[in-house]
């Protein structure tokens, strides 16, 4: 298999996880509303971003270099499919910029408007919250907004020492 040709079905299966997440959010929001169904799936999304985080606990409460590293390793495709930016690496925290986002990308070209965009956008960053809190971290997502470049920007911060196991 050629390694275009598996870089496209990585691609793809990142745009049918966007097209699952918003056909389960429409689905959701007809029976219970729009407010209610963002914040079932953000539960959903925090626990799978809790489990992934588990493998970045040695790096908690504070270890900003280590997490950067570990963190940029596993983004696939050496990065390609997020590029991910470091704006900041240094003892008070870790800013990441993601510069591509596979799943806005697959929401765009459904044709979904801003406001959809950006809400399905806050509902899929609960699993980097859920990664980096469950490594022992403070975490501040700023997902995207119309008019802004890249996707979103990670904001990690020291956790409470007395937290991490």
């Amino acid at each position: 298999m050629s390694e275009e040709l598996l870089r496209r079905q990585l691609l793809d299966s990142f745009k049918n996880r966007a097209i699952l997440y918003y056909l389960i959010f429409d689905e959701l929001r007809q029976e219970v509303g729009d407010q209610r169904a963002e914040s079932i799936m953000k539960r959903a999304i925090l626990r799978r971003g809790q489990q992934i985080g588990r493998q970045f606990q040695a790096f908690g409460p504070d270890d900003f270099a280590g997490l950067r590293d570990a963190f940029l390793a596993v983004i696939p495709d050496d990065g390609r499919l997020f590029a991910p930016r470091v704006v900041r690496c240094d003892d008070q925290g870790l800013d990441i910029e993601l510069e591509h986002c596979p799943l806005k990308a697959a929401w765009e070209e459904l044709g979904l408007d801003d406001s959809e965009r950006v809400t399905l956008c806050r509902i899929a960053g609960e699993i980097d919250k859920g990664t980096f809190e469950a490594a022992g971290f403070q975490f501040a997502p700023d997902t995207w907004q119309p008019g802004r470049s890249g996707c979103c920007h990670l904001h990690i911060r020291p956790g409470d020492s007395d937290a991490v196991q």
